[in-house]
C-alpha cells in the first residue's frame, strides 16, 4: 500500500511537470506543480483505497481537486506566480482518460453492431463511462476553481 501511494504521487508529479512544460512557466514553478499534483493525486488515491475510505472516484476527484486548488492558491504568494500556473498542470494528471476511452469505444462499437441487444450493450457502456467521465471533470473544475474564488485576496496578491 505504501509503495503504491508513493508510486502514485511520483508519477502524478512527473505528469504535472510534463503538462506544465507545455505552457513554459518560470523555472521555479515546476517544483510547485510537481508537489501540488503529487499531494492531490495521493489524496484521491487514499480516498479511493478499499481499506481506508473506499470512496467512489467522482467525489474523491472533487475533494482532491479542491485540495489542489487550495495548495495552488496558498503557495502562489510564496512563489510570486499566479495560482493558475500551478493549478491547471496539477489537475491534468487526474483527468479520467480510461473512462473517456471506454466511452468513445462504446460509441464506436454501437455503430458496428446491428443487433439490438449488442447495440444497447455498447450504448450502455458509452453512456455509463461518458457520464462518469463528465462528472469527474465537472467535479475537478468546481473543486479546483472554488479556492481561487474563496481566497480571492491571496490568489490576486501573488502577482502584486
Amino acid at each position: 500500500m505504501i509503495e503504491e501511494f508513493f508510486s502514485d504521487a511520483f508519477f502524478a508529479a512527473i505528469a504535472a511537470i510534463g503538462f506544465s512544460a507545455i505552457s513554459n512557466p518560470p523555472g521555479k514553478a515546476y517544483l510547485f506543480c510537481a508537489l501540488i499534483a503529487a499531494a492531490g493525486h495521493s489524496i484521491r488515491f487514499l480516498l479511493m483505497s478499499p481499506g481506508l475510505m473506499d470512496m467512489p472516484i467522482i467525489p474523491a476527484s472533487a475533494i482532491a481537486s479542491f485540495v489542489i486548488g487550495l495548495l495552488a492558491v496558498l503557495l502562489s504568494p510564496l512563489a510570486r506566480i499566479p495560482a493558475e500556473t500551478f493549478l491547471f498542470p496539477s489537475l491534468l494528471p487526474m483527468i479520467p482518460g480510461i473512462y473517456a476511452y471506454r466511452a468513445f469505444g462504446g460509441l464506436a462499437m454501437c455503430l458496428f453492431h446491428t443487433t439490438e441487444t449488442d447495440y444497447y450493450h455498447f450504448f450502455y457502456l458509452f453512456s455509463t463511462n461518458g457520464l462518469v467521465c463528465l462528472f469527474i471533470i465537472f467535479g475537478m473544475v468546481v473543486g479546483g476553481t472554488l479556492p481561487v474564488f474563496i481566497l480571492k485576496r491571496i490568489a490576486y496578491r501573488a502577482t502584486r
